[in-house]
């Protein structure tokens, strides 16, 4: 029984509404925003904050700035106040929301590394979204977003993604083998989501 989906995405395809349709047709709980929200939640810190950074991979000044404060900081009294928000952290707590969601079944769940996470789960079924670049920048632009923001965008926030599985899992993105499905989103938000239901429905077979 498959009791858990995840959603690996190019930014742009419309994966965020596609996962919100197909936990609404199950009924289960979706985890996008809300594992921001979790996760700014556990870390004390502001949504925004943990947003600008997941599934992202510190700068390297960033990384030799954390390196000097800790070493500043080290045998210190006031150690423990040394509260630094970096892509480590939020690494840890993500997988820790993403297993404890995963634990509860019933749930759609979208990127931050989740396929890798529940790749050993028989329970769950990894599909990934992608799209041609025109259709990413007309759904963006159809949010609002300028045309040169939105080319620009669809480069940059994938290749922030690579950048982040090769780091934390030493894979190349989007490592196609993990993937029981991979669709184009051109189809059709409706095409996608029952083709998505179908597979679940075939799996469970």
């Amino acid at each position: 029984m498959i009791k858990i989906i995840t959603i690996e995405r190019e930014y742009g395809c419309g994966a965020g509404v596609i996962a919100q349709k197909i936990a609404d047709r199950l009924g289960w709980k979706l985890w996008d925003q809300l594992l921001t929200c979790e996760i700014a939640r556990l870390i004390d810190c502001d949504q925004e904050e943990v947003r600008c950074r997941e599934e992202h991979v510190d700068p390297l000044y960033y990384r030799l700035f954390k390196s000097i404060m800790r070493g500043s900081f080290e045998g210190s009294a006031n150690v423990h106040r040394l509260k630094l928000l970096d892509a480590d952290s939020i690494f840890r707590i993500t997988e820790r929301v993403v297993r404890e969601a995963a634990s509860g079944g019933n749930c759609v769940i979208v990127g931050r590394g989740s396929q890798h996470f529940l790749s050993d789960r028989d329970d769950a079924l990894h599909v990934f979204l992608f799209a041609p670049k025109k259709e990413k920048v007309r759904r963006l632009m159809a949010e609002g977003i300028s045309q040169a923001d939105a080319e620009a965008s669809v480069d940059t926030v994938d290749q922030e993604r690579a950048e982040f599985i090769e780091r934390y899992f030493h894979m190349e993105w989007p490592n196609r083998w993990l993937y029981d499905a991979m669709l184009n989103t051109a189809m059709g938000d409706n095409a996608v989501i029952q083709t998505i239901l179908n597979l679940k429905k075939a799996l469970e077979q």
